[in-house]
């Protein structure tokens, strides 16, 4: 006789929880609007940002730095990409070459990036040219490539949008912090 009695308190227990789990889920799939007039989309389909060292037991000191976004506005073009992206490279006799470039497309996929750009400053002979570089974010092991491996010149000649050698190379235990916000690609 208890049972019946037992059961509706539970019951409206467990109803109600699993409304606030979904009250909750819904929530938090949505971003608050700033006017009321319902959600807003997030700020940005795509990023990556972080900065690196790879890893190099001869010596050389090799660091990338990304600021890499695609606005949520432009999830269709990943040609619409913004920001920079730099490397530098210091040899273990001390000479240095360093490149920053303007960021003219971007796509990641899970926790991986692709991006790539017109280096605009350099002391290298990348100067005016596209370069790409890939980034896998694994957390405390992190890789990354990119295109100019093997031939410095062939790779850089004709480097397509968003294009890039893929993640070979180990980051530096301790100096990675990339974060890759993954594209959600928009079949319609």
């Amino acid at each position: 006789m208890n049972r019946p009695a037992l059961s509706r308190p539970r019951t409206r227990t467990l109803a109600l929880a699993a409304a606030l789990l979904i009250g909750a889920g819904a929530a938090g799939s949505a971003v608050a609007s700033d006017n009321g007039a319902g959600p807003v989309a997030p700020h940005e389909a795509a990023a990556l940002t972080g900065t690196a060292k790879l890893y190099r037991p001869a010596g050389d000191d090799i660091t990338f730095s990304f600021d890499a976004h695609l606005a949520a506005k432009d999830n269709k073009d990943p040609e619409k990409a913004f920001g920079t992206f730099s490397f530098r490279h210091v040899f273990p006799d001390g000479t240095t070459g360093t490149a920053k470039a303007k960021v003219d497309c971007l796509i990641t996929g899970g926790k991986v990036a692709v991006v790539t750009g017109i280096v605009t400053e350099s002391d290298t002979p990348f100067k005016g040219k596209r370069v790409g570089v890939s980034v896998n974010d694994q957390g405390t092991h992190d890789r990354l490539g990119y295109s100019w491996i093997g031939s410095e010149d062939e790779a850089t000649k004709k480097l397509p949008k968003c294009m890039s050698g893929a993640p070979f190379e180990k980051v530096k235990a301790g100096t990675g912090d990339f974060h890759v916000v993954p594209w959600q690609v928009p079949y319609n």
